[in-house]
């Protein structure tokens, strides 16, 4: 874990997970899980990216400024996670998973 100039811990709410689940599913309706990575398959350079889906794993809409807060707000709480590596944070449960860890887990 990061620590802060306090000595603090990067994180050291429990409840601030599951707070920002709270929060983003208020700011996205219908959104289950937000996929976060540092590439924009638009981009030549490492740049916040954000992939929402409902449920059903249908992706939603979402405006640039939207995709950009919410990928910003979920880096913010897990700052002393790799993020090389895409994210996926579940809003039913407030839990942050490597991306490649959720496709792993799928397949069993």
């Amino acid at each position: 874990m990061l620590a802060m100039p306090s000595e603090t811990p990067g994180c050291p709410d429990d409840g601030r997970p599951r707070r920002l689940a709270v929060q983003l599913a208020d700011m996205i309706p219908g959104a289950a899980t937000i996929r976060v990575s540092l590439t924009n398959p638009t981009q030549a350079w490492p740049h916040l990216h954000a992939v929402v889906k409902d449920k059903a794993g249908r992706p939603l809409e979402l405006g640039r400024t939207t995709a950009r807060v919410a990928a910003r707000w979920i880096v913010r709480v897990w700052p002393e996670a790799d993020w090389k590596r895409p994210h996926t944070f579940c809003l039913a449960d407030a839990m942050l998973t490597r991306s490649d860890l959720v496709a792993a887990d799928r397949g069993r």
